[in-house]
């Protein structure tokens, strides 16, 4: 199973930014979702497995931009601008295969992270 290990959450205030990691063992198709307490797990961005193509929740095109590093099986979610209401676990989620589809289901992917929680302040 493909390894996933989150990190750079924290907290901000309402309008700043954070950048979060997501190293894998392996080079896959990420996505990110995030969960809030009581909410359901949602998409946020993803990227596929060499970088071809990305796909974002409307609510975040212009604000977060997803990235990867792929001598590092690395991928990034830089995320500018937040928002009170982005407060949630930040999941990166994997999927090992070579095709340009980018799925923003969470049952769709193979392997996950352990999370990291991302608190904006108001």
């Amino acid at each position: 199973q493909v390894q996933l290990v989150e990190s750079g959450g924290g907290l901000v205030q309402a309008g700043g930014s954070l950048r979060l990691s997501c190293a894998a063992s392996v080079r896959v198709t990420v996505g990110w979702f995030r969960q809030a307490p009581g909410k359901e797990r949602e998409f946020v961005a993803g990227i596929t497995w060499n970088g071809g193509l990305t796909h974002y929740k409307d609510s975040v095109k212009g604000r977060f931009t997803i990235s990867r590093d792929n001598a590092k099986n690395t991928v990034y979610l830089q995320m500018d601008s937040l928002v009170p209401e982005e407060t949630a676990v930040y999941y990166c989620e994997g999927k090992a295969d070579t095709l340009q589809i980018i799925w923003p289901l969470a049952n769709k992917y193979d392997s996950w992270g352990q999370g990291t929680q991302v608190t904006v302040s108001s």
